[in-house]
């Protein structure tokens, strides 16, 4: 039976964006969508970074059909590729513009057999974390030409059972697909938290967050089961949860992204998500830090990977 739609009494109201600029990953359907629709109804400038520049296009003319002034930009960003993202790193820095909002939110999720991105590197692992991790680092000098720049990543439930197996982080000896995926978005949230550090370490004015949506209907499942190769059998998710609980849309599932991204409340390394049982569904609120991505060791370990791995390193 489908889990019933959870309704929020009261949505998060975003507070006033104006002469603000928020990049935001995967924003042409989904949470992104979501999420720049409501930034750029508080006025804020919105750069859609997408990886298909025609579904973009179309999720900026939804937006602008509802909010006719506002601006809303569309340029192509493959996280599955370290060059893409390079490009697309140094067209921003070419424009000299700051960045106050960067919105880490594209992803993968259940890829049913390993595949690799342009570089190599196993694609949920790739796109969800390496990808956004090598942008997040080259964008640095324009985040930081911000008053109070924010970073948010987004995470996962699913990050509670995230384990990573650093002889193995390609699973290159062991693929399958939910351990992958949870181990990328444990580590996106590892990366989250070890950039506040870093960040207040060096005195920055940058605040890095994590946020995840809790149980959110959206295409998320589709677009990974899309790349299912002939003759792979289809993996079922539909039973993730033995008890009744609830799912909510993606107007409720993006609040702890957005609130993480604007609230005077939100502070520099938190975590975000639903507020109700098991942070399924309900207003945003501080989320539950698994013990993994709270080992500083293992997190300056990832780091130091991800460097190596990219060839992105923080500047000097």
């Amino acid at each position: 039976m489908r889990p019933p739609i959870a309704h929020n009494a009261v949505m998060y109201e975003v507070c006033g964006q104006s002469g603000r600029l928020a990049v935001i990953t995967g924003a042409n359907s989904g949470l992104g969508q979501e999420a720049a629709r409501r930034l750029a109804g508080a006025g804020a400038r919105v750069l859609l970074a997408v990886r298909s520049v025609t579904s973009g296009q179309r999720a900026r003319d939804t937006i602008l059909t509802e909010f006719p002034q506002a601006s809303v930009e569309v340029r192509r960003l493959d996280l599955a590729s370290l060059a893409s993202v390079k490009d697309f790193a140094e067209g921003l820095l070419a424009d000299g513009t700051p960045v106050d909002l960067l919105l880490n939110n594209a992803g993968l999720m259940a890829v049913p057999s390993r595949m690799t991105t342009a570089d190599g590197f196993e694609l949920q692992f790739g796109t969800n974390f390496l990808g956004h991790f090598a942008l997040t680092l080259q964008l640095l000098p324009r985040l930081l030409a911000a008053p109070a720049a924010r970073v948010v990543t987004m995470s996962s439930l699913w990050a509670r059972s995230g384990r990573m197996h650093f002889d193995d982080l390609q699973a290159e000896r062991w693929y399958q697909p939910m351990r992958v995926y949870s181990a990328s978005k444990l580590a996106d949230l590892m990366l989250a938290r070890r950039l506040a550090e870093i960040a207040a370490e060096r005195g920055w004015p940058l605040a890095s967050l994590a946020a995840h949506p809790g149980y959110t209907r959206t295409n998320l499942i589709a677009a990974g089961a899309a790349l299912r190769q002939p003759g792979h059998r289809p993996m079922l998710l539909h039973v993730v949860f033995r008890i009744p609980h609830p799912v909510q849309h993606v107007r409720h599932g993006v609040e702890p992204l957005l609130y993480a991204a604007t609230s005077p409340d939100a502070v520099n390394g938190g975590y975000y998500g639903p507020k109700g049982p098991l942070e399924m569904a309900g207003p945003p609120a501080r989320a539950y830090v698994p013990r993994r991505a709270r080992e500083a060791g293992a997190a300056a370990r990832l780091w130091a990977q991800a460097e190596q791995l990219t060839g992105v390193t923080l500047p000097g």
